[in-house]
């Protein structure tokens, strides 16, 4: 009973030393981070989603800090990659419809986030070969009458941003089109409007998948982590006269706060969103990509900021004092998988490059966030 005190005193002056942190004491840690993850990977490594989605958060710092050095690691990787994802060359062969590693999942949202980071790379230098493989598949997509191709909630953030991010540059209302067709196929499968989240894929939809601890339904936090980065990333490109983006603004809204009220006394989120007991502990990716969200949310004044504060207070403390480790890596990332997994080991070493990226990305809107 006598700890209790204590453990409130320190949460207390822990508050007002976050409170107290400068623009630049962000910067510098956001840098550690970075230099870090670069200084012990490589950049010369496969475009797929796993590496792709650290770009996104690389991408992010570059612009925040434009240091040269972040720029010319996200060239290497895109040039060892070929500016491309999946590299199979005949449409007849592309598949999607399946889990797939191979270089014919061309139309596969997991081979396709690296041109997230080819179109952005592109508008710093108006070079075709950047974008000539996204323009290829992304708009053959958008010609074809099929509207399933994101049948997991990942693929929001992986496939989703792309469109809005290709019509930045080509103006090409068909891929608008197309997204809202395709968006609108996924949400209307994974959106649960009670509780505000989404699920991991058709497979967990309740009561096909239950809890262990209730029975009630499981949400996999990095999941809804995918989907909540992924629509900022839609409002923040699309047109605000779209007629498109009220479904996209709405469920942005209700999914912030559908995870504002789930977020862990100690400021991250469960693997097992609802059900903490399913898989216990600490998680950073989910736990970044939701911060993320909200705070570009607040940032981009489309979420009240005096509702959602505690919520950012609570997971900027998280972030930077538990998930951040002394040395500048960002651990306690559950490994890659698609649910709540309590057999797979999250601890202070747990890396992976979704992980970091997911970081560098919160970190980022956070900086924008602190006065």
């Amino acid at each position: 009973m006598r700890l209790l005190p204590t453990l409130m005193l320190g949460a207390t002056l822990f508050a007002h030393t976050a409170m107290a942190q400068t623009k630049q004491d962000i910067i510098s840690t956001i840098e550690k981070v970075n230099d870090y993850w670069q200084a012990n990977n490589k950049a010369q490594c496969r475009g797929f989603w796993d590496n792709a989605a650290y770009f996104t958060g690389n991408q992010a710092v570059y612009e925040l800090t434009g240091k040269k050095a972040y720029l010319d690691y996200a060239i290497d990787w895109a040039e060892y990659n070929h500016w491309k994802g999946a590299t199979q060359t005949d449409k007849k062969k592309w598949k999607y419809e399946t889990y797939g590693e191979g270089m014919d999942h061309v139309l596969f949202a997991d081979w396709q986030i690296c041109f997230q980071v080819y179109i952005d790379l592109y508008k710093l230098e108006h070079r075709a070969e950047r974008i000539e493989r996204a323009l290829e598949v992304m708009c053959y997509q958008a010609s074809t009458d099929k509207n399933d191709y994101w049948w997991w909630a990942d693929a929001l953030y992986m496939g989703l941003p792309i469109f809005t991010k290709l019509y930045t540059v080509t103006g090409d209302q068909s891929l608008l089109d197309k997204q809202y067709e395709c968006f609108k196929w996924t949400d209307d499968l994974l959106f649960d409007k009670e509780d505000q989240l989404y699920y991991r894929d058709g497979k967990y939809i309740y009561p096909k998948v239950k809890t262990a601890c209730n029975e009630g339904k499981s949400f996999w936090a990095r999941g809804a982590g995918w989907v909540c980065a992924g629509l900022a990333k839609v409002l923040q490109d699309l047109p605000k006269d779209s007629k498109y983006r009220p479904l996209y603004l709405d469920r942005f809204k209700q999914l912030c706060n559908g995870v504002a009220k789930t977020q862990q006394e100690e400021g991250y989120w469960t693997r097992s969103i609802l059900c903490p007991d399913d898989a216990p502990g600490y998680e950073t990716s989910g736990t970044a990509f939701f911060t993320y969200g909200i705070l570009w949310g607040v940032n981009n004044g489309i979420l009240p900021a005096k509702q959602y504060a505690p919520v950012i207070d609570k997971a900027w403390k998280y972030l930077s004092t538990i998930a951040l480790q002394p040395n500048g890596s960002i651990g306690y990332v559950q490994p890659i998988g698609e649910k709540p997994d309590p057999t797979r080991t999250v601890d202070a070493r747990s890396q992976a490059p979704f992980g970091t990226g997911a970081w560098l990305l919160a970190a980022t809107e956070y900086y924008k966030y602190i006065k």
